[in-house]
């Protein structure tokens, strides 16, 4: 496959709804700790967040926000929990900008230096993460305990978020092992942390490239299909399992069977409204262009 295929296979493969999904998780012990006014303002924000209906609702209000916790941070530099939501928060509102914005270079470096930043303060071995050899990563994995689930996700969500928006930059491709290894850990430590969402990561990058290139679509679905039963109600993994797997394998009536759910569900769930929107959304776009595609 040529360097230009593969990129615009990656622009699909790092789909921006399923960066959302990294508001969805919260603080998870082993020292994990914001003050009790900032955890509680960043708890109520991601609550509203989600259950919105309204995307663009969403994209317009969150920068104010993204200020305000930013200076929060500024003051208090050693505090773990201040640098993950800031993470977090920076990596849901990217995945609501369109693929081609200039800004999403720049806002990409922030969410992934804040990741940095926390895992560093979490684990001195993992300060420098980014730099490190791929083959450091198993030993340094192997430190992880199960309360490291949440830092590792938002992490590695945060890292994807950043080779999407450096996609013509083939050192940051090339990083994707790396944040394939660590949701690899996550499933590890807790396969239902965040419902489940780092099955639909893997499943995803799973889809990257057909069979006879060397991908493995049986082991991505799999994962799709754990990913659904562990979050039933989280749409955006039928618009995922159709985009990226039946889409590859060329299987029009799955694709169209999940697209069709998608849109007779119901959008309100807890946790779930905002991203179930955007999943009808891209449902309908997709099923509009299956006669193009197969």
């Amino acid at each position: 496959m040529s360097p230009i295929s593969n990129a615009r296979r990656l622009k699909q493969t790092i789909a921006r709804p399923l960066l959302l999904l990294s508001l969805l998780s919260g603080p998870s012990g082993c020292g994990y700790m914001i003050s009790s006014a900032t955890e509680d303002f960043s708890e109520r924000l991601k609550q509203t967040v989600l259950a919105q209906n309204d995307p663009q609702t969403v994209t317009e209000a969150l920068p104010a926000y993204l200020l305000m916790l930013e200076a929060s941070a500024a003051g208090n530099r050693d505090d773990e929990g201040l640098m993950f939501a800031n993470a977090k928060l920076y990596t849901a509102f990217l995945s609501l900008l369109p693929d081609d914005t200039p800004r999403k270079p720049r806002l990409s470096r922030k969410a992934l230096d804040f990741a940095l930043r926390g895992l560093c303060l979490r684990k001195q071995d993992w300060c420098d993460l980014q730099q490190r050899p791929i083959t450091d990563m198993p030993a340094l994995l192997a430190q992880a305990e199960q309360c490291d689930t949440d830092s590792l996700y938002s992490a590695a969500a945060a890292w994807s978020t950043w080779i999407q928006a450096n996609k013509s930059d083939w050192n940051a491709i090339a990083q994707l092992a790396q944040v394939k290894q660590i949701m690899q850990k996550v499933i590890e430590l807790d396969e239902t942390h965040q419902q489940g969402s780092a099955h639909v990561y893997l499943a995803v990058l799973e889809s990257l490239i057909p069979e006879t290139l060397g991908g493995r679509p049986e082991l991505a679905k799999q994962h799709f299909q754990r990913a659904l039963q562990l979050a039933p109600d989280n749409l955006m993994i039928n618009v995922l399992y159709a985009k990226h797997y039946a889409r590859m394998i060329f299987d029009r009536e799955l694709h169209d069977t999940l697209l069709k759910t998608t849109l007779s569900s119901q959008v309100t769930a807890p946790g779930l409204t905002l991203i179930n929107t955007l999943a009808q959304q891209q449902a309908q776009q997709l099923l509009d262009s299956a006669n193009d595609y197969f």
